[in-house]
């Protein structure tokens, strides 16, 4: 593939005219288009006498072509603009979000008439091209390669252009440090973007004595560190907007330096590491500054008094720092220009200061998660109001909810959870013209939801209100509500029936009733709700069958209408001993430890907390991926359509009156971590289809009148007995084995007989007695010899070097844990924890040969002469036997040319460890890591296989799930149950399809014991 310049400079002086120019655009599209999708070109005719009325094509007075414009046209092939070269007025070329690539370092030609480039949005790879314009393109002023895959480092001989004006960079894999001559060598640079790459180097050596032109510098998501900003950084008088976020900058802001920019209008050091106060002196510059943003750093104090100065700031960040003081009411309120004022997460506190209402420009006030006291300020929303987003969820607020927020017209999102907030919500919050997020979960809140809302539709999308004691019965006007995505009022007291018109709530994702009074049947209309995924309605009072319509709307979900909303999952870990399988809740402005010390977390003996961003990972197709009904009194048989759900991760019908069979159909649900069917009244055999569900992790069929022997496929036989018990017929691992043992007696005799069996009885008798003297004491006599060779035993082992802080002790269980064998490529080595103690002179640390993503990795050779690799896999946290036992049976059904068998495992205490077959890498997994780490992953495919048959997307995600494996916080590292997850969201045709769910990003795990 050609990226080509060749011949720029030797315009052909017969193509002049619309005839001969709609040739040479032609001419164009037969080298450079390969597909339009969009059939953006169709207009193209070589029938056309001129190309000024094609599509893309734009023309001077004169009929010359000046511009083409293929914006966002889905094209794809190798771009050739040297056959644009026969265009003598073509000075603008906009190829933005396409799919244009190819290999671009084969640059050539000495000039061009290029003035504007913008190649965005596309799949180029070299960075030589970049190089090649710069030098053969002298009129340029605009090049722009954002959003690309362009790797590697800016050459240190960087071109010169003296007509460069913008630069953008941004959104590739460059690393590195800048070189001095991208800033000497480019005197009329005014915009400079090199934001979301993996630049590195110290800021302070910086030189922009050469660019004082400049008005835009964003640096920022690169991994920069600073001693100190540039001294020559005020040489840029007109610079305008400074982003320098997400980098590793850990010092204290330099005030006097920033004061000198007299023109800034953006200055944005989020997500560093800044230490101290705000300066004062960054005060001086507020008659020009729009945009301030310090959220995400480490700053202590409050603003300084200088900032009351700040006409024109409309934006204020300070969020997730460590703030404190009274600067609300005394600086803060004076800044009447302000339209967003964000200081979550920090450490305010006293009441919320009534004096924010001379912001009357106010759009956005978010003071959540601080220790703000007293009553909600009714004045908020008094005079004419703008104000659109009203957030005080997570702190320590009393009272009612003030009826004058009514006031605010323009209120659209009010969240107001996690305080001490009483009394019912009043009728002017319902019926805010333009509300769109009412969110006020746990609280003390009560009342009803009145009847009326959303009676001409209205703009409600979440209604979030869990945990409160709101009392009455589902409004039946709520089916107006058109527009709702969550719905959320789990843990109050509602009662009555669920709307039968449930079902016009089409772009439900969320609903949430559980642990309510709710009676009557499941709304047969509930299958109409055809973007809903995530159904709770345990702990109820609901009666009838299962609708068969609960599976209606499988296959028709679109993903989209819940993405990018921060939740926390609570899942019950307590078997039996919970009801439901836990709670969803929404999370934005709430700190983990609130939540962790919430009594919701604390109902059932063991938890566990993820949180994140709701993501769907799925293209179409889907189907609901939770569901509980347990805990009510729901009766008939199951429906067989349930099986259907193939997205579905957790199945809850415990405690009902459920009867008939389990359907076979529930074999077809690949997704399932969770199957509870037990305390109803099922009856017949378990389906030995539940075989097939490798990702099952919690199984419940007890309290049942199930029979026959339990399956032994899959991981059926790896479950507790307790998920198995008081079944009458049931039996098989891992219950008693089934038949029976009873003898029966036989008739009389005479009496002889009797004696003579009385004598013989009294003979074996006497030889059992002696027989059982003698194994005594010869058991007596090994235990012995055990005793003194396991003596022996201990001080070798406590002779032997340990590595690093490790202390061994052995196990009373050195033996492998219980785990279908049969499943493995090779039989499992029988192991005990003192044969790797010796195979690695105590995991010494000359046996130590790496260190990988889940544990240290020691070779040793055994006794029978086999060298195997053994893992000591590090503590995660809440991992228990089940979960390991389950991670083995799925490890042991991989068989793959690349990955080594697994031969054994044990558990010693809370160690695990695996051992397979030792296998020469040369330290792949650290040459992949370094590349990664210096995003440069592109370089460790193969080129040959990136190609648009094998389509680099599902490559590079392949690679991306083995680095995820491999992160440092372990923690986040995902387990074996879900890597087989990932890999199979890339096989939409296998029959286990993809598995469908809203994923954990940047996931954070928290347990209650």
């Amino acid at each position: 593939m050609e990226f080509c310049l060749v011949g720029l400079n030797a315009a052909s002086n017969n193509n002049g005219g619309g005839g001969g120019e709609a040739a040479v655009l032609l001419s164009f599209k037969r080298s450079s288009i390969q597909t339009d999708p969009k059939r953006s070109l169709d207009n193209w005719s070589p029938s056309s006498s001129t190309p000024c009325d094609w599509r893309g094509v734009s023309c001077s007075d004169d009929g010359r072509v000046y511009r083409l414009d293929f914006t966002n046209a889905g094209l794809t092939g190798r771009l050739r603009i040297s056959d644009l070269a026969p265009l003598p007025a073509l000075t603008t070329l906009l190829f933005t979000g396409n799919s244009f690539d190819g290999n671009l370092s084969s640059v050539a030609g000495d000039s061009c008439r290029f003035e504007s480039i913008d190649l965005s949005a596309n799949k180029f790879t070299d960075l030589g091209l970049m190089t090649r314009l710069l030098s053969s393109c002298g009129n340029l002023n605009l090049l722009n390669f954002s959003s690309n895959k362009l790797a590697g480092k800016l050459e240190s001989s960087f071109p010169a252009s003296k007509s460069l004006e913008v630069l953008d960079l941004s959104g590739n894999r460059l690393d590195g440090e800048l070189p001095a001559a991208l800033f000497k060598n480019s005197p009329s640079l005014k915009i400079l973007d090199l934001s979301s790459n993996n630049f590195t180097g110290n800021l302070f050596n910086l030189d922009f004595r050469s660019i004082s032109n400049l008005t835009v510098l964003n640096l920022s998501r690169n991994s920069f560190s600073a001693t100190g900003f540039p001294a020559t950084l005020p040489y840029c008088q007109g610079l305008q907007t400074l982003d320098l976020s997400h980098n590793f900058i850990k010092l204290r802001i330099p005030g006097d330096l920033l004061a000198k920019m007299m023109n800034l209008k953006q200055l944005v050091l989020a997500n560093n590491g800044f230490i101290g106060e705000i300066p004062l002196q960054l005060g001086e510059i507020c008659r020009s500054l729009q945009v301030l943003d310090l959220s995400n750093n480490q700053l202590t104090g409050g603003l300084p008094s200088t900032f009351i100065n700040c006409n024109e700031l409309e934006t204020l960040k300070l969020s997730s720092n460590q703030l404190s003081g009274g600067f609300l009411d005394t600086v803060v309120s004076s800044i009447t220009s302000l339209k967003y004022l964000s200081v979550a997460f920090n450490n305010i506190s006293g009441e919320v200061p009534p004096s924010l209402t001379n912001c009357t420009r106010l759009l956005a006030l978010d003071l959540s998660s601080n220790n703000f006291t007293g009553n909600v300020p009714s004045v908020l929303c008094s005079g004419d109001s703008v104000l659109e987003k009203l957030l005080l969820a997570n702190n320590y607020l009393v009272g009612g909810v003030p009826p004058e927020l009514g006031r605010c017209k323009h209120l659209k999102s009010i969240d107001l959870s996690f305080n001490d907030l009483t009394g019912s919500l009043p009728p002017e919050i319902w019926t805010l013209p333009e509300i769109s997020d009412i969110v006020m979960w746990a609280n003390n809140l009560s009342g009803q939801i009145p009847e009326g809302i959303c009676i001409n539709g209205g703009n409600l999308q979440t209604l979030i209100l869990n945990n409160n004691f709101i009392t009455g019965a589902l409004p039946q006007s709520i089916v107006n509500c058109t527009n709702l995505i969550w719905v959320s009022l789990s843990s109050n007291r509602l009662s009555g029936e669920i709307p039968q018109e449930i079902g016009n709530l089409v772009n439900l994702a969320i609903l949430q009733l559980g642990n309510n009074s709710l009676t009557g049947a499941i709304p047969q209309r509930i299958g109409d709700c055809r973007s809903l995924i995530w159904l709770d309605l345990n702990s109820n009072e609901l009666r009838g069958p299962l609708p068969l319509e609960l599976a209606s709307q499988t296959g028709l979900i679109v993903p989209g209408v819940v993405s990018g909303k921060q939740f926390a999952f609570v899942r019950n870990e307590g078997g039996t001993q919970c009801r439901g399988a836990g709670g969803l809740v929404e999370f934005e402005g709430i700190r983990p430890d609130r939540l962790a010390n919430f009594p919701m977390v604390h109902a059932c003996p063991s938890t566990r907390i993820y949180s994140g961003m709701t993501v769907y990972t799925f293209a179409g197709n889907g189907s609901m991926i939770y569901l509980d009904l347990s805990y009510n009194q729901l009766s008939g048989a199951i429906p067989a359509s349930l099986g259907s759900m193939v997205y579905l991760q957790v199945l809850n019908l415990g405690h009902n009156s459920v009867s008939g069979q389990i359907p076979s159909s529930f074999g077809g649900l690949k997704s399932a971590g969770v199957l509870d069917l037990s305390h109803n009244n099922l009856q017949g055999f378990i389906p030995g289809s539940l075989g097939g569900l490798s990702f099952l992790s919690d199984l419940d069929v007890s309290n049942n009148n199930l029979s026959g022997l339990i399956p032994s496929g899959g991981q059926l036989t790896t479950f507790p007995a307790a998920r198995y018990e008081n079944n009458t017929g049931l039996c098989g691992v891992p219950l008693p084995p089934c038949g029976s043992t009873s003898g029966g007696h036989g008739p009389h005799s005479s009496s002889r007989e009797k004696r003579r069996s009385m004598a013989v009885g009294m003979v074996i008798g006497i030889m059992a007695s002696v027989t059982c003297i003698m194994l005594l004491l010869y058991a007596l006599y090994r235990a012995k010899r055990n005793q003194m060779k396991d003596e022996k035993r201990d001080k070798y082992i406590d002779s032997l070097p340990t590595s690093g802080s490790s202390s061994w002790k052995l196990s009373s269980v050195p033996e492998p844990l219980s785990i279908n064998v049969a499943t493995f490529e090779k039989p499992l080595k029988k192991l005990t924890f003192a044969h790797l103690l010796e195979a690695t002179n105590g995991f010494s640390s000359e046996s130590l040969i790496g260190s990988g993503g889940f544990g240290d990795v020691y070779k040793a050779q055994l006794r029978d002469g086999s060298v195997v690799a053994i893992k000591k896999l590090i503590h995660v946290t809440g991992q228990g036997d089940r979960e390991f036992m389950a991670e083995m049976e799925t490890i042991g059904k991989i068989k793959h040319r690349n990955l080594v068998p697994l031969l054994g495992y044990c558990r010693v205490g809370e160690e695990r460890l695996l051992v397979a077959e030792f296998g020469e890498d040369n330290n792949l997994v650290g040459w992949a890591k370094q590349l990664h780490k210096e995003r440069r992953s592109d370089e460790i495919l193969d080129p040959q296989l990136v190609t648009s048959l094998s389509g680099d997307a599902e490559l590079y995600h392949y690679l991306q799930v083995a680095f995820e494996c491999l992160d440092d916080k372990p923690n986040r590292r995902p387990t074996m149950i879900q890597v087989m997850a990932k890999f199979k969201e890339l096989q939409p045709d296998s029959e286990t399809d993809t598995l469908d769910e809203m994923s954990f990003k940047d996931s954070v795990i928290h347990e209650s014991p």
